[in-house]
């Protein structure tokens, strides 16, 4: 069985990093979006198992795909895979939808 993957962060290299630590047994499909308007187009236009999300990005933030994702009634579980896990943060993504926050070893300074 394929497990679909949505990866959206800014960063190609986090992006690539984060599909390379997937577990071979779960036979992921990934797609990747470089922001939160790409990520809501791929999410109108496919059907995901997953989606990884960061928090800080151009055009929308992760913030504000959760709040698109809610607005648009686009479900796919999310982990947000952030630097930024402040309890703010936590809250904040969990009150949107969020199954979870993750801290984002490799994290820059942005």
């Amino acid at each position: 069985m394929t497990t679909r993957v949505l990866i959206t962060d800014d960063s190609g290299l986090a992006r690539k990093q984060l599909a390379r630590s997937l577990p071979e047994s779960i036979n992921a499909e990934v797609t990747f979006a470089e922001n939160g308007e790409v990520a809501i187009q791929q999410l109108k236009a496919n059907e995901f198992d997953v989606m990884f999300l960061d928090l800080t990005m151009p055009v929308l933030d992760g913030y504000e795909t959760l709040e698109a994702m809610r607005q648009h009634g686009l479900t796919v579980p999310v982990y947000v895979v952030s630097g930024d896990i402040q309890p703010k943060a936590q809250a904040r993504v969990m009150e949107l939808g969020a199954k979870a926050l993750c801290k984002n070893r490799s994290a820059r300074n942005s």
